[in-house]
């Protein structure tokens, strides 16, 4: 038995998101297994990914891992599932790596992007990659109240879950924020985030960017944790897993 770790990429605009659904085969993770269970003759080969990307959201750099009895090679694995994959989804690279290696659970640190297209000049070519608002943003107030928001920190009021079991601490190591042309990209770099997590963070940031709100109350809602209280959920599709590190 080998453990294979591939790197995908996908545009995720016409997907029900990464995990497997029972009530829709149109999902990323779905995708990838029922590809490998055809490849092996097997009813089933569980895919493990880095973790769930929504229905929407895309990924430059998703990891995920899976254990097969096989005498293929990775190079032939590889492109067996990309001969197979529609052409919005890829694996991009493939290795063997040591049994006890999971996906998830070995992760260090995620990497996000968010893109928005902050012009009223319509755009083409980036409209299922960007959030439209045409609307100035105000960069330096966002990258103030930003700063609120590093290290660990209780970001219950960040999230759209409702199960209270499971902690919501989490540590965002860097928040950049830029102006890139007609584009306004912000990047997070974390040890894990919650569900919705970054495009609410994004939405509240958003919000003290037109003004809405001050840069002093995103520190606020870490205090109080009142999602409620937080900025809007932003569209999936301005979000991009850019990589997952080891």
């Amino acid at each position: 038995m080998q453990n294979f770790k591939i790197t995908i990429q996908y545009e995720g605009t016409r997907y029900q998101g990464w995990q497997r659904q029972e009530s829709t085969a149109n999902t990323i993770q779905g995708k990838l297994e029922a590809i490998l269970a055809k490849m092996t003759d097997q009813p089933f080969v569980q895919v493990d990914g880095s973790g769930r990307t929504d229905a929407g959201v895309h990924a430059y750099g998703q990891v995920a891992n899976f254990k097969l009895e096989t005498t293929k090679t990775a190079h032939e694995i590889m492109a067996y599932l990309n001969e197979y994959l529609p052409e919005d989804i890829r694996v991009v690279s493939i290795a063997v790596v040591p049994e006890r290696f999971h996906s998830r659970l070995n992760a260090k640190r995620k990497i996000y992007r968010y893109q928005i297209w902050n012009t009223a000049v319509p755009t083409v070519f980036e409209r299922r990659y960007v959030y439209v608002l045409p609307e100035p943003l105000h960069i330096t107030a966002m990258q103030q109240a930003a700063s609120f928001l590093i290290g660990r920190h209780d970001f219950k009021a960040f999230t759209s879950s409702k199960k209270g079991k499971k902690s919501t601490v989490r540590t965002i190591e860097c928040i950049t924020i830029e102006r890139l042309g007609n584009e306004v990209v912000l990047t997070y770099q974390g040890d894990g985030f919650l569900y919705h997590m970054v495009r609410i963070v994004t939405g509240t940031l958003v919000e003290v960017g037109l003004g809405m709100r001050s840069a002093d109350s995103v520190a606020a809602l870490l205090e109080n944790g009142k999602r409620e209280h937080a900025g809007v959920l932003l569209p999936a599709k301005g979000l991009c897993l850019m990589e997952v590190q080891y």
